[in-house]
């Protein structure tokens, strides 16, 4: 006889405020699809939402009163000054940005009704027009609604602030407590927070777990960390588990597992959960609820991490706060993967789709997609076909495992997914979706009469033609994203891309032109990138602005992992590894030894300076070396020609 198992699948805080992050309906889909009852719930969200109203701002401000006069910050003093006026206001901004309330706009607009904290300081630097609105340049006599968002976005943000300031110091939107478990080698600092009193955060977070258990009465929770962002959060989902549920088994898994707990041994980590398991989550998923269920012995679980039980407990805990001793064991059973055809269509059944908060952060059409809409995200293939790219954790399965789906099959996704959630807007997730696969699903989509809006992320390769960037235009493609990475031919041989500056600009130049926003991911610090170098880049990257190829882009600082290609063979690229500390919980970014010598965080704040002034319209006739006033060296002129991009796009 068989037990029956009953899955919940949860999202802890934070991922991302304005769609739900999408681990939780792929599998959800699938388990449904194989007969498992399965729901769903975002805590993230809700967590949110619990906060944001006049009850939960009447507990912050206990929290910030209980401050010492000097140890309460700008933005605590200006949310007391005006904290009657938040109260009155947070009820209605919250449902505008859920788009429950599109009339409060024009007062939103006006500037009259919302408080403003020290967030709303940015738009002085807007040019005043003459208009005496520094935002007319942006949103015009008829962006009233963008224009209403954006400065509801700054007052969440304000609010945000006072939250980390006098009630948790690590809360953020998005990379809540992230420093206590990225690439942390021991899981000291989160058994120390975990172990600490509870925050206003935590306790909200708390009622809402509950609420959740008692609504669904799970057997099985799956806990979804897909950035160190989410990890502590769900520890403490976890650890109130524990505390209320014990007899409800706990999984962890998602992309921070995959990618920084291959080589975890604390027993620590099994106080609060059961299993954490790596890679795809439906085959391990499906090994253990045969487990569950009596069908499956605990020797044959796939990619499963569990605690044997017996001996000493390396760092025994307070009395109380843990129980389990012995050692961490990984079992893997030798059996095939769920073929990506066969994994099911997400769904987002259970999901609250209606109160997801749209937000405008940044004044860039391309920038905002990532925080404004409710997208359905779905993947159009599994892996990446090139996988080569040395910074790249291609030897790890989320990379390395390519697979593909029908363009029917993709389809028929597609129409389920506007079905269920009356959404026709996707954000297709790959880590570099395959030109083939885009153009066979562009036409049948066209075939079908299917009138979505889509965008993804791809490599800037020679395939994507003018001729197929208005093909999938035709399709619904409003958006591509993208790594030009160094934007050096030098360097981009050196990381194996694939592609160059100029075979870039061609590439987005015909996107554009299709009118398809472009977006551009940058890296600065790359193994043996000099001064010159880095100049050299931001004069590119200044070019493709300048020339219409990009719209928006952003920086990021390298990090050398211990899956890619630079972590593995380190010699290849110049450069020397610093040891590790003995690791038992998460591994992933490793430091090394540059001997160029470049003092790549100094760059790094010109760079990010010079970008979002780009993104802007702002300064792109500039000579790039004003970016980097602040360096006590002299920087050195750009050895690129100043018009190179525009010849090379004839």
């Amino acid at each position: 006889m068989t037990t029956d198992v009953r899955v919940l699948s949860l999202i802890p805080p934070m991922t991302q405020l304005n769609t739900p992050y999408p681990s939780t309906a792929y599998l959800t889909g699938f388990l449904r699809s194989r007969g498992i009852t399965a729901a769903q719930a975002d805590l993230a969200l809700a967590l949110v939402l619990k906060l944001f109203t006049p009850g939960g701002l009447q507990q912050v401000r206990e929290r910030a009163l209980a401050l010492p006069e000097a140890e309460r910050s700008a933005s605590v003093h200006s949310f007391l000054d005006q904290v009657d006026a938040y109260r009155s206001t947070i009820g209605p901004v919250i449902a505008h940005l859920q788009g429950r309330d599109s009339t409060l706009a024009y007062r939103i607009a006006a500037r009259g009704l919302l408080p403003e904290g020290p967030r709303f300081a940015a738009l002085d630097a807007y040019v005043d027009d003459g208009s005496g609105d520094p935002l007319a340049w942006a949103f015009g006599a008829l962006g009233v609604q963008d224009k209403a968002r954006h400065l509801c976005t700054l007052y969440l943000n304000d609010l945000a602030d006072v939250l980390r300031d006098a009630v948790d110091e690590r809360f953020e939107f998005v990379r809540y407590a992230e420093s206590l478990a990225s690439s942390q080698p021991s899981f000291d600092p989160l058994a120390a927070a975990l172990a600490a009193p509870p925050t206003l955060v935590d306790e909200l977070l708390q009622q809402l777990t509950l609420a959740a258990i008692e609504q669904h009465q799970p057997t099985l929770v799956l806990l979804s960390v897909p950035f160190p962002g989410s990890v502590y959060a769900a520890f403490r989902i976890a650890q109130t588990l524990k505390a209320h549920h014990p007899a409800i088994h706990l999984a962890l898994g998602g992309g921070f597992v995959n990618t920084e707990l291959r080589e975890l041994s604390d027993p620590r980590v099994f106080d609060f959960v059961d299993y954490v398991t790596l890679d795809a989550g439906e085959r391990p998923l499906l090994s253990l609820i045969e487990h569950l269920q009596g069908r499956r012995g605990q020797q044959r679980l796939q990619r499963t991490f569990v605690l044997e039980r017996g001996g000493p407990h390396p760092n025994p805990p307070p009395e109380g706060e843990g129980v389990n001793a012995g050692t961490v064991r990984y079992i893997n059973l030798a059996e095939p993967d769920v073929p990506f055809e066969d994994v099911g269509t997400a769904t987002w059944d259970g999901l609250p789709l209606d109160r997801y908060l749209s937000l405008l952060d940044m004044l860039n059409p391309m920038h905002r997609l990532w925080s404004d809409g409710r997208w359905n995200k779905l993947t159009v293939a599994h892996g990446c076909y090139w996988k080569k790219c040395s910074f790249c954790d291609v030897s790890l399965d989320y990379i390395g495992r390519y697979e593909t789906a029908t363009a029917e099959k993709l389809a028929d996704r597609i129409e389920q997914i506007v079905n269920e959630t009356g959404q026709t807007g996707f954000h297709f997730v790959d880590e570099a979706a395959p030109p083939k696969a885009l153009k066979a699903l562009a036409e049948e989509l066209i075939r079908r009469q299917l009138n979505i809006s889509w965008w993804g992320n791809i490599r800037f390769e020679k395939t994507f033609t003018p001729e197929l960037a208005e093909l999938l235009a035709q399709s619904g493609c409003i958006a591509m994203s993208g790594g030009l990475e160094v934007a050096s031919d030098r360097l981009l041989t050196l990381m194996k891309k694939g592609v160059s500056v100029e075979q870039v600009a061609r590439v987005t130049k015909g996107f554009s032109d299709a009118g398809i926003l472009v977006h551009a991911y940058l890296m600065y610090g790359f193994p043996t990138q000099t001064l010159q170098d880095t100049v050299d880049a931001l004069e590119y990257v200044r070019q493709l602005f300048e020339n219409g190829c990009i719209q928006s882009g952003f920086f990021h600082r390298f990090s050398c992992t211990v899956h890619s290609p630079v972590g593995m063979d380190p010699k290849a690229y110049g450069i020397e590894l610093i040891p590790l500390p003995p690791v038992s919980f998460a591994k992933n970014d490793i430091g090394f030894i540059d001997p160029t010598g470049t003092d790549h965080d100094a760059l790094g704040q010109g760079l990010r300076k010079a970008i979002y002034n780009y993104m802007h319209g702002l300064c792109v006739e500039d000579d790039v070396r004003r970016w980097f006033d602040h360096l006590p060296q002299q920087v050195p002129r750009p050895t690129v020609k100043r018009h190179k991009i525009a010849r090379a796009l004839g």
